[in-house]
C-alpha cells in the first residue's frame, strides 16, 4: 500500500513555525517514499473556520514547496462522519452523558481525594431511561463518549489493557487503556470533537501514517481503539518533538507568533524557514538545505529528540543569509524589482553579485541600489584631516575608463602621494564613495558607479 499522509490544520488562523513543522515532516516522508500527501482543513468548527485562513494556509505551504496531492474539507464530509456515530451507537460503543462541567468537576476531586485516577466512573452507563427521559425534560443535552475495551465482564471494573504502536518517531510506544477517561466524541450541541472525523477521514482517504506533535502521543491508545471500532486497521503513527519560543512558551495561532505568513513578508527565504522548522531540535546539524527533494534524501524521523526545542529568529537570520549570499541573479530579479530596483538598468545582474553578501534579504539591495544610483547614505560622515585627505585622494583618481583594476590603481596612487595606508587610506574613501563603513568591496563597486559618478561624491 502506498505511503500516504496527511496535514490537517484548523483553518481560525495563520500557521506557525510549529504547524509547518508538522506539515514538512509529512511532506518529507511522503517525498522519501513516493507517496502522497493530503492538505485536509479540519473546519468543522463552523464559527472560527474562515475560508481566508484555509488559503492563506494554502498559499504558506505553497511557498515553502509542499504542494498537496489532494484537498479536502472536513465539513463536507458530515455524511461519513455521521454514518460511524450510527455504527458506535449500534454496536453500544458511543453512550450518552448528561453531567454538567460542574458535576464532572466535582467528581473528579472526589476521586483524587481517594487518592483514585481522575478518570470517568461511566456513571451514565447506570442511568435508566426514566433517567435519561427526565435530564432531557430539564432542557439537559446528552454529550457522547466512546466506550474503551478495557474491561472484561463488566465496564465498572476496568483491567490494565495495553496498546502498542511502533512509533516512527519515537519507537516502540505503550498506552495502557484503563488509565484513561472514555473520551468525548460529540459535544452536547451535536457536533464532533477532532477525534471522530479525523480517524473516519483516515479510513476512507488511505491514510497510511499520522505524523504529527507529541502532545498527541496520549490520544493514540484511544484512537487506535477507534479505528478497531469502526472495523479498521490503524495507521502507522509518530510524534515529533514539539517547538516553542526562545523563553520556552508554546507557539500559538491565535498570539500570531512566528507565523509563516510574517516570516514570508518580512522576507526570509522559504528555504531558511523549512530548513530550521525540520532540523532544530533533532540530531541532524541545522544547516541550509538546497531544496526539500534534498533535505527528504536524508530526513530521518527518528533523528527527532524527545524533549521540546525553541526557536531561536536568531538562527533563522544566519540560515538566510547563507541562502541569500549564494542565489543567483535569474532567482531574485523579480523580487529585486518589487523592491523598487530597475532590472531594466545593464548594471542590475552585476550590481546583485556585488551586494549579496552584505546582505540579509533579497530587499535589503534596494539600500544599496540607492547608493550606487542616487548617491552616498548619510550613516557617515568626513571630517578634519580625513576630509583634506579624502579630496586630494579623489583628485587621484586614475583617467579612463573605470574597471576591476581602478581602485588597486588608484589606492597605490594615493598612498604613494599622502603616505597612508590600511584602515587610514581606504576608510574615508569608502565613507565619501558610499556614505558608510562597511559594505561590498569598494573595487567591485567602482564599475557600477563609473568615472562620473565616483567623481559626483568629491568631498
Amino acid at each position: 500500500m502506498p505511503v500516504t499522509v496527511r496535514f490537517a490544520p484548523s483553518p481560525t488562523g495563520n500557521i506557525h513555525i510549529g504547524n509547518v513543522r508538522t506539515a514538512l515532516f509529512n511532506w518529507l516522508y511522503a517525498l522519501k517514499h513516493d507517496g502522497q500527501f493530503i492538505l485536509r482543513f479540519d473546519d468543522t468548527d463552523t464559527a472560527r473556520s474562515k475560508q481566508e485562513y484555509a488559503d492563506q494556509i494554502a498559499a504558506d505551504l505553497d511557498w515553502l514547496g509542499v504542494k498537496p496531492h489532494r484537498v479536502e474539507y472536513q465539513s463536507k464530509r458530515g455524511i461519513a462522519h455521521d454514518a460511524a456515530v450510527e455504527k458506535l451507537k449500534q454496536s453500544g460503543r458511543l453512550y450518552p452523558c448528561y453531567e454538567t462541567a460542574e458535576e464532572l468537576d466535582r467528581r473528579r476531586k472526589i476521586r483524587l481525594t481517594r487518592k483514585l485516577p481522575p478518570v470517568y466512573g461511566r456513571e451514565a452507563l447506570k442511568l435508566t431511561a426514566e433517567e435519561k427521559a427526565a435530564y432531557e425534560a430539564e432542557g439537559r443535552k446528552p454529550h457522547w463518549r466512546f466506550l474503551l475495551p478495557n474491561y472484561a465482564e463488566t465496564p465498572f471494573e476496568t483491567k490494565r489493557t495495553e496498546v502498542h504502536w511502533d512509533d516512527v518517531v519515537r519507537g516502540r510506544q505503550t498506552v495502557d487503556l484503563a488509565s484513561m477517561s472514555d473520551p468525548v466524541l460529540i459535544r452536547e450541541d451535536g457536533t464532533y470533537l477532532y477525534t471522530l472525523p479525523s480517524v473516519v477521514d483516515d479510513i476512507d482517504m488511505g491514510v497510511t501514517h499520522v505524523i504529527r506533535g507529541d502532545d498527541h502521543v496520549t490520544n493514540t491508545g484511544a484512537q487506535i481503539a477507534l479505528f478497531e471500532a469502526l472495523g479498521a486497521d490503524a495507521p502507522a503513527f509518530g510524534h515529533h518533538n514539539l517547538l516553542t519560543t526562545t523563553t520556552g512558551e508554546g507557539l500559538s495561532k491565535r498570539s500570531g507568533a512566528l507565523s509563516i505568513s510574517a516570516l514570508r513578508e518580512a522576507g526570509y527565504e522559504p528555504m531558511a524557514v523549512a530548513s530550521l522548522a525540520v532540523l532544530i531540535g533533532t540530531s541532524e546539524a541545522v544547516a541550509a538545505a538546497s531544496s526539500l527533494e534534498a533535505m527528504a534524501a536524508t530526513f530521518e524521523p527518528s533523528s527527532s529528540s524527545k524533549s521540546a526545542a525553541k526557536f531561536d529568529p536568531a538562527e533563522l537570520d544566519v540560515l538566510n543569509r547563507q541562502i541569500v549570499h549564494g542565489l543567483p541573479y535569474e532567482a531574485v530579479a523579480v523580487r529585486l524589482a518589487d523592491a523598487g530596483i530597475d532590472t531594466n538598468d545593464p548594471r542590475t545582474a552585476a550590481f546583485w553579485l556585488v551586494v549579496r553578501g552584505n546582505v540579509e534579504k533579497v530587499a535589503d539591495a534596494a539600500a544599496w541600489w540607492a547608493i550606487v544610483t542616487q548617491g552616498p547614505a548619510d550613516e557617515a560622515a568626513l571630517e578634519g584631516d580625513d576630509l583634506d585627505y579624502a579630496r586630494t585622494a579623489f583628485s587621484l583618481l586614475p583617467e579612463g575608463d573605470v574597471d576591476a583594476s581602478t581602485w588597486s590603481t588608484w589606492t597605490g596612487a594615493v598612498k604613494e602621494a599622502t603616505g597612508r595606508k590600511g584602515r587610514a587610506l581606504f576608510m574615508p574613501l569608502r565613507v565619501a564613495l558610499t556614505g558608510k563603513t562597511s559594505g561590498p568591496e569598494i573595487a567591485d563597486l567602482l564599475p557600477l558607479l563609473g568615472r562620473e559618478g565616483i567623481l559626483a561624491r568629491q568631498p
